[in-house]
């Protein structure tokens, strides 16, 4: 039987073959944190810095979503292609990996069109 963890991990290699522009803006921001001489940093802050950047881009209409499950695998990515920066990122453990599969597709914005926003 499949665990979360190796679903998750289907999910995000798939959203990476479709999104390879993440994975270097990742790279990129990670490494202006390493250079200002941060010794730690929040893989979330960099994700957040990551939505920023393609929502400024955007046209407005269509807002990039991306998903807050891909951070572990993103952090442990950068860090075994980039050795040097092992811990960089402090890392938890995935408990996804005890956790049998949902079976369930990701959610879209497509699943919140019909949420009613607070005036």
């Amino acid at each position: 039987m499949k665990t979360r963890k190796e679903e998750m991990r289907e999910q995000v290699i798939a959203f990476h073959e479709k999104n390879p522009d993440v994975w270097k803006l990742f790279v990129i921001f990670t490494k202006q944190m390493i250079d200002k001489g941060y010794e730690h940093y929040s893989v979330k802050g960099i994700f957040e810095r990551i939505r920023w950047e393609k929502d400024v881009g955007g046209d407005g209409v269509n807002s990039f979503k991306l998903n807050n499950n891909y951070t572990a695998f993103y952090a442990r990515r950068f860090m075994n292609m980039y050795k040097q920066h092992e811990g960089f990122f402090r890392l938890r453990e995935q408990t996804s990996e005890s956790k049998d599969a949902t079976g369930l597709s990701e959610l879209t914005p497509k699943d919140y069109e019909s949420v009613v926003s607070i005036k």
